[in-house]
């Protein structure tokens, strides 16, 4: 059904994989239509509680696809050479906000997204995987933000998430040199969540962490993924007002009470699932 992922949906967990190992999973042009309309799916008809990322072969993704290069920034193709000259900026523009949307798309879900990294996670990876709210790697997986070794500034996503999460003079230092970031370095900086021997035992780890994600009340982990990120880009003042006003409007003594009974009686909680959407 796509080019570039495969899906499963079993016990409220959606695996979304990355399956173009023979290429290192690179991002051609259909995955940039295909990551925000399987996200918008899953998160418009409530199919599952959690989402992992994960990928396949030996690397995670090589980045983007060289094919995109041309692509970016390609204009009318029937208008004379001056035109297409002047078309380009505005070209590279629009098709660069609309590789950031594909990544938004992940941050804006009101689903938790894990992301499970093996081997390499280079350029793009990176833009890709600071979208998702946690992150796990193998013992051999690297972090490169590789585009400085092309000749390129770093523009999918990379900047303003990454800055997040770990310190601005190793972002600096990642983003000027295009040096390889180990994963036992990647989990003392906090990109990663845990590092885990291999693949096998990562999606092991992955899927029990989902498990448990899912097991709580949907509203109220969609709450706090909401709460973060709104935490994260406003100042305390702004981020707790707004909390008081989305428990004023969603707090449910209900599901307050199914989950202190599930707790007692050592049971699964029985919670609403999110609303479906329209679109």
């Amino acid at each position: 059904m796509y080019k570039c992922f495969s899906l499963s949906i079993k016990n409220n967990i959606a695996h979304l994989q990355m399956n173009r190992p023979e290429k290192r999973n690179s991002m051609i042009l259909d995955f940039w239509t295909e990551l925000p309309e399987i996200i918008a799916d899953i998160d418009a008809g409530s199919k599952a509680r959690v989402i992992v990322l994960s990928s396949t072969g030996p690397h995670f993704t090589a980045g983007l696809d060289k094919s995109l290069f041309a692509f970016v920034s390609e204009a009318d193709r029937e208008a004379d050479e001056d035109t297409r000259n002047i078309q380009s900026g505005a070209a590279f523009y629009h098709n660069m906000t609309q590789f950031q949307t594909a990544f938004t798309s992940l941050e804006a879900c009101r689903i938790p997204v894990l992301a499970a990294i093996q081997g390499g996670c280079i350029g793009g990876g990176i833009d890709l995987i600071t979208a998702c709210d946690m992150r796990y790697g193998t013992e051999n997986s690297f972090y490169t933000i590789f585009e400085t070794n092309l000749a390129m500034t770093a523009d999918v996503g990379t900047f303003p998430r990454l800055i997040n999460l770990i310190p601005e003079g190793v972002v600096r230092e990642m983003a000027y040199t295009g040096r390889n970031v180990t994963a036992t370095e990647a989990k003392t900086l906090g990109l990663l969540n845990r590092v885990y021997p291999d693949q096998g035992s990562m999606l092991l780890g992955v899927m029990e962490i989902a498990t448990e994600i899912a097991s709580k009340a949907p509203l109220a982990v969609s709450g706090c993924k909401k709460m973060i990120t709104y935490s994260r880009d406003h100042s305390t003042k702004d981020a707790l007002d707004y909390v008081a006003i989305w428990n004023a409007s969603h707090f449910k003594l209900t599901e307050v009470l199914e989950a202190m009974e599930a707790n007692k009686a050592d049971r699964p909680g029985h919670f609403a699932s999110l609303p479906k959407r329209c679109v």
